[in-house]
């Protein structure tokens, strides 16, 4: 059970209602060189995770109409693969509560063209600006971990979906190799936060990324939240032993 009158913010317990801030400041600290780190940090392994992610949610290649919501999908990076993938009949919505984030997704949208149809729209993943029953499918890749209650951020996915739609979570998880386990631990308290700061001029928004990972429930737990929102079939695949994992399950 989460605690709703504490929120845990990297290794620190804060009042919930100072954790959104807390967030908001980290993101706007990277907004404009996110997806750069996120290169440099996962040494392009993001991408292969983000295809596989895409492959799992399979959009429609023809002019079926199909909307998407993408939630903390902010700079772009998930829309425009799902537009890329997808028929003239995808529609994704772009949502982030960080407006740095959505700036920066608007200019890598202005150098693109697409066969579908987007747009942007700032908005809580806890209380979405949205009808219910309104989307084919929700992703959110590396943003759930993020919210300050997961378990109100699910609930909010399984209303926004059409009875029959999917539920898709990308998310860094917990490493079940031993040995792959201790390297991953020293890479990312030494490693990640040195990248930060050399490339963005600071390391601790990135020492609270990484220690959000490690405070995020495992595979097998979060799982039992995604059910417990009332989503069916909820499953998840490991990717690189552990390091992140594809969740998903079907709105009834």
């Amino acid at each position: 059970m989460e605690n709703h009158e504490t929120a845990p913010f990297g290794f620190k317990q804060v009042s919930e209602g100072e954790k959104q801030g807390m967030v908001n400041e980290v993101f706007s600290a990277v907004a404009s060189r996110y997806d750069q780190m996120n290169d440099l940090m996962s040494g392009g392994l993001h991408r292969l995770w983000k295809d596989d992610f895409i492959t799992d949610l399979n959009p429609p290649r023809n002019d079926q109409p199909f909307r998407v919501l993408d939630v903390a999908g902010g700079t772009g990076d998930i829309a425009f693969r799902i537009l890329e993938a997808g028929g003239s009949g995808i529609n994704v919505t772009i949502a982030d509560i960080n407006p740095e984030m959505l700036k920066e997704g608007r200019k890598r949208a202005e150098a693109q063209t697409f066969k579908g149809e987007y747009d942007f729209a700032v908005t809580n993943a806890e209380k979405l600006a949205f009808p219910d029953k309104y989307f084919d499918a929700y992703s959110i890749a590396f943003g759930i971990r993020n919210v300050t209650h997961i378990d109100q951020a699910l609930k909010e996915a399984y209303r926004v979906l059409k009875p029959g739609g999917r539920f898709m979570c990308l998310e860094f998880s917990h490493v079940d190799v031993p040995a792959l386990e201790a390297l991953y631990d020293a890479y990312s308290y030494t490693v990640v936060p040195a990248i930060g700061k050399v490339v963005t001029g600071d390391g601790h928004p990135y020492r609270y990324l990484v220690e959000s990972i490690r405070t995020f429930p495992n595979q097998k737990n979060f799982a039992t939240m995604i059910t417990k929102a009332g989503f069916a079939r909820a499953k998840y695949t490991s990717l690189t032993g552990g390091v992140v994992a594809i969740h998903s399950g079907w709105r009834i």
